[in-house]
């Protein structure tokens, strides 16, 4: 039997970047917060000399124990899923901070066109430029309508950048300068210039100076160690969550944090949620979080996960296409560049940052013609520097052997004597991709585990052969020598290598109940006083990374819930 405890105001269903934001803007406002996080608790400290590449990038510190609950994974519908038992193609974080503390801080804009992509599309291409299958849909909001949340979360981080010159409007400039440009920047903005594209630095939530943040936070700037991904910031010049949202919602006296606190159910009657249950990892007690709201702020998978197993909202149905929970799951193309090997020059790859680096967006979004193209969307192109590891990269030409003393030489020689130019293709949503509970596997509580059934089809592969060829047109401008490695093929989808922890979808946002689950406040169509906040809502996933998005999504959705409070229910939408 549950413990019940006290009703709080609001109940936070993992403590990352969006669940930091909510409790943050809403302790602000008076109400009294409970943040539930299953990991625990972490704070700068933990992280002083600590530049361990083996611990953290290679044994994977901050992530989540495999052995006690994971994902199962699937291609396709007809083939039974088995359970991800190593990490591979993405990591899934825990503690304190989730995600927000081991990202690289790459903090870009969605596009204008990815938040209205279906009438964008259709309007400039027709109907038939959509292919059989793909489930592309209007977010139920607007670049325009999203930018003052934008410009809030920019803020709130100290995110460093200058302006991208084929992106959406700002209504002010970014709050600090943008990074240092190293050898390979410039080169790559020298020669993107020549090819008449249009170069900027990377948006950077590294710090490139020391910077004060609107509620009063001060943080030192980035010292270039290059142990960002993977890696918590000793310095705090990375914004996380622990460093810039946590401690003002402390502030208030409103907050109460729980670690060790896995959340299984949202309770609820009829069309309202009244709390959580959850259960105390360390000691096995399960405990009932009574609660006037419920706000879901943990991963893509275990915000759709947990609406599934407390059947909160229709389930996806891939043979029908109906329901919405588990809809429109999206990764991201990470293929399609190249790498270019310089017999005369060096470069200090040794050195760098998470963010620091250079991108365009010519062949991103529809900010080029598809007319004759077999795809949609496209890709942001950049070179970045973000401190390459011993372990982790050795890169030699084509050609090279594998092993013994001619890979030994060319190991050496190349090791500071290369650079990649990659592309961060947009992944378009389809029906038979989704997320669901497996029917089989079961966490360590006996719960059963969210399944994945996704693989590339042949939007992905036309993009990547296109980014492919952009990225080599680009390096052998840069003054590559002729041994260029161009990875333009993409096989089927591989769970073992790593390539991307952007997942998106499965709680995805829009105009309609009938097309999706939650409004553009990420209220809950089917709960008034359930909000899921995340990448969950993305629809599609766009040519950058997500965490820019989801963080202006946050800053909404919070405005809501106020709003919600303040109008004593009722839908917002």
């Amino acid at each position: 039997m549950a413990k019940k405890l006290p009703k709080v105001d609001v109940v936070i269903v993992g403590v990352g970047w969006g669940g930091g934001i909510i409790a943050s803007e809403l302790t602000k406002q008076g109400l009294t917060v409970v943040g539930l996080e299953r990991g625990k608790e972490r704070k700068t400290e933990d992280y002083f000399m600590v530049h361990d590449e083996l611990r953290y990038a290679l044994r994977y510190e901050m992530m989540q124990d495999l052995s006690k609950e994971t994902i199962t994974f699937r291609s396709q519908m007809n083939v039974r899923a088995l359970p991800m038992r190593s990490y591979g193609s993405f990591l899934i974080g825990t503690g304190l901070g989730g995600a927000g503390i081991h990202w690289n801080g790459q903090t870009f804009r969605f596009l204008p066109y990815d938040f209205e992509i279906r009438s964008k599309t259709i309007e400039r291409y027709g109907a038939k430029k959509i292919p059989e299958g793909m489930t592309i849909q209007d977010w139920g909001i607007t670049y325009d309508q999203l930018e003052p949340y934008f410009d809030k979360f920019e803020k709130m981080a100290g995110i460093a950048g200058e302006e991208n010159p084929l992106g959406g409007k700002r209504s002010s400039p970014y709050p600090i300068p943008p990074m240092r440009t190293t050898p390979s920047m410039k080169m790559f903005g020298d020669a993107a210039k020549k090819k008449n594209l249009h170069p900027y630095i990377l948006p950077s939530a590294n710090l490139s100076q020391a910077y004060t943040n609107p509620d009063g936070v001060a943080r030192a700037a980035c010292q270039y160690c290059g142990f960002c991904e993977r890696f918590g910031c000793e310095y705090g010049a990375k914004a996380d969550p622990v460093v810039t949202v946590i401690p003002v919602a402390k502030k208030t006296g409103k907050f109460e944090i729980r670690t060790h606190s896995h959340v299984r159910r949202i309770l609820h009657a009829g069309n309202k949620a009244t709390g959580v249950l959850y259960t105390d990892v360390t000691t096995g007690e399960e405990f009932e979080q009574p609660a006037d709201i419920v706000v879901m702020t943990s991963y893509v998978f275990n915000n759709a996960r947990i609406l599934l197993m407390s059947k909160l909202g229709k389930p996806y149905d891939p043979a029908t296409g109906k329901g919405v929970i588990g809809k429109n799951y999206a990764y991201q193309v990470m293929r399609g560049g190249a790498v270019g090997f310089f017999d005369d020059k060096e470069f200090n790859n040794f050195a760098g940052a998470g963010s620091l680096g250079m991108c365009l967006d010519d062949y991103n979004g529809d900010n080029f013609d598809h007319s004759d193209l077999k795809f949609i969307h496209g890709a942001n192109i950049a070179v970045t520097q973000t401190g390459f590891r011993p372990i982790g990269t050795n890169k030699v030409p084509p050609g090279t052997p594998s092993w013994g003393k001619d890979f030994k030489g060319a190991s050496i020689k190349y090791t500071n004597r290369f650079i990649s130019v990659g592309a961060q293709g947009a992944s378009m949503p389809f029906r038979q991709h989704f997320l669901d509970l497996d029917p089989t596997y079961k966490d360590a509580f006996g719960d059963p585990l969210m399944r994945i059934t996704y693989d590339f089809v042949d939007q992905d592969r036309e993009l990547a052969a296109f980014c492919a060829d952009k990225c080599a047109e680009i390096v052998k401008e840069m003054g590559a020598n002729e041994k260029l490695e161009i990875n333009r093929k993409l096989g089927p989808y591989d769970i073992t290598p790593y390539q991307s922890t952007h997942n998106t979808g499965g709680v995805i946002m829009g105009a309609s109940p009938e097309t999706s689950a939650v409004n553009n406040y990420l209220q809950m169509w089917d709960a008034e006083n359930v909000f899921v906040v995340g990448a969950s809502a993305f629809a599609h996933n766009s040519g950058y990374n997500p965490t820019g998005t989801m963080g202006a999504l946050s800053y909404r959705a919070a405005e809501g819930i106020l709003k919600y409070r303040k109008s004593a229910g009722g839908m917002l939408v």
